[in-house]
């Protein structure tokens, strides 16, 4: 039989920290000796490529399962984020709900335990209702079966949701529709039932004058319920619920949820109805009494910088300036009806609403609900220019504004979601093709905060965030880290003229000179950063002592007259290929010249070329940094 113990080995401190310089134990050593229990002189020592380490190897013995679980056990339950924890009866014992029986069982034995003040036996009991009864049982691999056939209890999470999923496409397709099965909902009804019983129920018609997406909060959100629509995509005035019970009179449990949801509908019927007497621009006012932050002022005070900053931005993606203006004034209204205030989900979808009843043209309208596009990571993107610029402007003065006040994310906590909102202005400013430039942006949203707010910090601060934004974009993507960082090392203003830079270096990896050039590169990086040429040094033809050099020269020259009108136009893929033809001059140059001549005015001369087609490739990216 194997052994049950292991050998673990823990790293301590270099050697260099660990002793001084006559050989004696610092305190790196001696406490890292006490903390693994042994001498300094029990310590050994390891060397690696970064160098010689101390390290301390430990017998761990090992233990049974059987004894280690409950210990396991303890330690997940105690660490499950429950925010609010109850007691019950006299006991001390804290868990989301109470507890009545402990079932542990390792194959076929009971694991000795005594958990949430309960001992551990091989007895748990199926469905409340269909079999409150004990089960008994004997092997863990009974487990799931035992329950579901004799208990009424569907234990295992996959099964149930398969079944549920099913279930709801099937009466879905008798009730002569197509339900609506949202995976989030699905997985939180899975957890909701024990014993899925798909059912429909149906509400008034009269409901149906409602917007299709207050129907669709109110069932989802609300009730727990799968909406179902017709074959042309219209909503149907019916729900599915998934019950928990296998119940002898299914119509009195449909009747029970069809009166539940109808106190909603009759809600939403009269929110929709009293919001409608009141014009959206009247709401405007009001929102001068809602703070958006404390030190940021009120949510009217955002609007107005929302305003100036999509009217900037309109006038360079040619978004029709009016309606821009217009959309901005009216973008936050909507928060004050009382059909947001009991929703907040359909913010901007109300707005669109309203403002279409009202008679607002269709861009200012569209712009409403396209504001807060996208919502999520993969959501669609606003498809209106003045959307557009509402979407880029909201969330860049809220990225200023929280930075500017010293609220930046932390690793744990991101409480006004700006990485999400980062990557939607990236997302719109690449996959919409606009050419926007970003510094520029921050800098006037920075600049409209007055006081508030230290441009010179803030900004650097906002566009270094958002280039790690990017870096998760691309790397969904499947796009190398070193190409990602040649590009970022540039810092170019623009994200759409960085994605065109990504596109490009990832193209110029693909050709057969890449690798030989990245590599020259990465050597003119090296030399120019330890031996950088006099700054008024120009390079002169006449200075050559070798035809590598000239011929360098010329190439250079040649090429550079080919690429500067593609740099100048972002034509970057199209600029490095042509780059590309400088592999066979840079090798002769390097394979057959001394960089570092003895004489200074030839060296200069060597260095000020070198720095000339560092300044060529660096039109694009650092292509040394793809050696790396």
């Amino acid at each position: 039989m194997p052994s049950l113990n292991r050998r673990v080995q823990r790293r301590g401190p270099a050697v260099s920290a660990a002793f001084d310089d006559q050989g004696n134990p610092t305190k790196a050593a001696s406490g890292f000796a006490g903390s693994c229990g042994v001498d300094v002189a029990d310590l050994e020592r390891m060397s690696t490529d970064k160098g010689e380490w101390l390290v301390c190897n430990i017998e761990q013995k090992g233990q049974a399962a059987i004894e280690l679980l409950p210990g396991i056990v303890e330690k997940s339950l105690s660490a499950l984020p429950i925010p609010k924890r109850m007691r019950w009866s006299d006991s001390d014992v804290e868990f989301v709900r109470p507890v009545h029986w402990l079932l542990m069982l390792l194959g076929g034995s009971v694991i000795p335990a005594s958990v949430l003040g309960l001992t551990s036996g091989r007895e748990t009991r199926g469905h409340r209702f269909h079999h409150p009864d004990a089960i008994t049982v004997n092997h863990a691999s009974d487990y799931c079966r035992l329950l579901r056939e004799q208990g009424h209890v569907m234990a295992d999470f996959a099964e149930r949701k398969a079944q549920i999923d099913q279930g709801i496409r099937s009466v879905a397709e008798t009730a002569g529709g197509r339900a609506l099965v949202d995976d989030a909902l699905l997985d939180e009804v899975t957890a909701l039932v024990e014993w899925p019983v798909p059912v429909v129920g149906n509400f008034d018609k009269e409901y149906l004058e409602l917007p299709s997406e207050v129907l669709i909060t109110t069932m989802k959100d609300n009730q727990k319920y799968f909406p179902l629509f017709d074959s042309a995509d219209n909503l149907l005035p019916k729900f599915i619920t998934v019950s928990n019970i296998n119940s002898t009179d299914i119509d009195q449990v449909i009747k029970g949820n069809e009166v539940v949801v109808r106190p909603r509908l009759a809600d939403a019927m009269f929110f929709w109805t009293q919001d409608r007497k009141r014009p959206l621009l009247e709401h405007a006012e009001t929102l001068k009494n809602v703070v958006f932050q404390t030190r940021l002022g009120s949510v009217f005070d955002k609007t107005v910088r929302v305003e100036k900053i999509a009217l900037t931005i309109a006038a360079q993606i040619g978004a029709d300036e009016a309606h821009t203006s217009r959309a901005a004034r009216l973008s936050k209204c909507d928060l004050m009806t009382e059909m947001v205030g009991e929703f907040p989900s359909v913010q901007g979808v109300m707005g669109e609403y309203y403002a279409k009843l009202e008679g607002e043209p269709e861009p200012v309208s569209t712009a409403l609900r396209e504001q807060y596009l996208p919502r999520y990571a993969d959501d669609q993107l606003a498809l209106s220019a003045e959307g557009q610029a509402l979407a880029i402007a909201d969330r860049i003065d809220t990225l200023v504004g929280i930075f500017g006040i010293g609220q930046k994310p932390t690793g744990v906590k991101d409480p006004y979601a700006l990485r999400r909102l980062s990557l939607a202005v990236l997302r719109t400013m690449i996959e919409k093709k606009l050419p926007l430039d970003l510094l520029q942006l921050l800098q006037y949203a920075a600049s409209l905060h007055g006081d508030t707010v230290d441009a010179k910090t803030c900004v650097p601060e906002v566009f270094d965030f958002m280039l790690e934004r990017l870096r998760a974009y691309y790397s969904a993507q499947q796009v190398p880290v070193q190409v990602f960082d040649s590009v970022a090392s540039l810092r170019p203003g623009s994200a759409l003229d960085f994605d065109k830079r990504i596109k490009a270096v990832t193209a110029f990896m693909q050709l057969p000179e890449a690798e030989s050039l990245a590599a020259a590169n990465k050597r003119i990086n090296n030399i120019l950063k330890k031996n950088p040429p006099p700054g008024d040094t120009k390079v002169d033809e006449s200075g050559f002592e070798s035809d590598p050099e000239s011929v360098l020269y010329q190439a250079i020259t040649a090429v550079s007259a080919q690429v500067t009108p593609l740099f100048e136009a972002g034509s970057y893929t199209e600029a490095l290929k042509a780059m590309a033809q400088l592999r066979e001059p840079v090798d002769q140059f390097f394979d057959n010249v001394m960089v570092m001549a003895d004489d200074i005015k030839v060296r200069n001369n060597r260095l000020a070329m070198l720095a000339e087609l560092k300044r060529l490739f660096g039109h694009v990216a650092d292509l040394g940094v793809l050696q790396s």
